[in-house]
């Protein structure tokens, strides 16, 4: 792609031959930061827009390494029934010296910045996939509306390109910024996680009640949708809620598909690398 002048955003991961995030396959861009902070979220570290640094107990073998290169001394090794890299994230200003210390990768960055126009390069290398399957490209996260420009810029460049597009979202955002991108996108799949307000601050931090008129401003549009709901016991996989959820779908446009999304136990693990609780056990 020529290069000018371009927008930059914070990724997380750029994952390509994914077949669950839109038909076809598709090459997956996870966007960091979200305005939500859901307690089962399964990639908490796209919730913070901040890069930092995670560590993978399994991949470490405990060389010292990345403590003797540390600038602020914020890490130390611990034997106690195992060995391991304690981090102390008050010390810690991500120089990143430990990352390239590490022979294992078991530290690494929770994301990375990068331009417009590399994500298009990563995006074009699969091209032919897409037009043969019907695939294309996927922004999720994070939520990718939480970067609208990097977003849009990134969606208006696959249209250009006549890559189909799709777009993963939980819909907490303002109306222009829906309208901003919305000319890009062939499939808004959306996130529909609790009706109930109350319910949703309760396990979101946040009200739904723009998402809910975001929802009914997109399906008004005629733009393709399809709503996923996530499956997490007790809390969204009640009969109340999903009956609510469906309801409220089918109320604004009965021919929108629904799907119900099983629950990645394996959440867990990157709570572990963040050394964050998991609030959902």
């Amino acid at each position: 792609m020529e290069k000018t002048t371009e927008t930059e955003g914070i990724i997380f991961k750029i994952k390509r031959f994914s077949v669950h995030d839109g038909p076809g396959i598709r090459t997956s861009v996870f966007l960091k930061g979200c305005p939500l902070s859901c307690i089962w979220c399964h990639s908490p570290e796209g919730i913070s827009s901040d890069i930092s640094i995670w560590y993978d107990k399994s991949l470490c073998i405990a060389c010292g390494k990345c403590v003797q290169i540390c600038p602020n001394n914020a890490l130390e090794i611990i034997s106690d029934t195992e060995t391991y890299i304690n981090i102390n994230r008050e010390l810690c200003n991500i120089t990143g010296d430990c990352v390239k210390a590490c022979p294992t990768c078991a530290i690494q960055f929770t994301g990375s910045k990068i331009g417009v126009y590399d994500v298009i390069d990563e995006i074009e290398k699969d091209f032919l996939y897409y037009k043969m399957s019907g695939g294309g490209v996927t922004l999720t996260g994070g939520e990718p509306l939480y970067q609208p420009d990097f977003s849009a810029e990134i969606l208006e460049a696959c249209r250009k390109k006549n890559i189909h597009t799709a777009i993963e979202t939980c819909l907490f955002c303002e109306r222009d910024t829906i309208s901003s991108i919305s000319d890009y996108v062939d499939l808004f799949i959306i996130d529909m996680k609790i009706f109930d307000t109350a319910q949703h601050i309760r396990y979101t931090g946040k009200s739904n009640e723009i998402i809910k008129e975001n929802f009914r401003y997109i399906a008004k549009s005629g733009k393709p949708i399809l709503v996923r709901i996530p499956l997490i016991n007790g809390i969204t996989d009640t009969e109340e809620n999903k009956n609510a959820c469906v309801r409220f779908v089918h109320d604004v446009d009965s021919r929108i598909q629904i799907e119900l999304i099983s629950y990645n136990p394996l959440a867990e693990n990157n709570y572990k690398r963040l050394g964050i609780p998991f609030i959902l056990k």
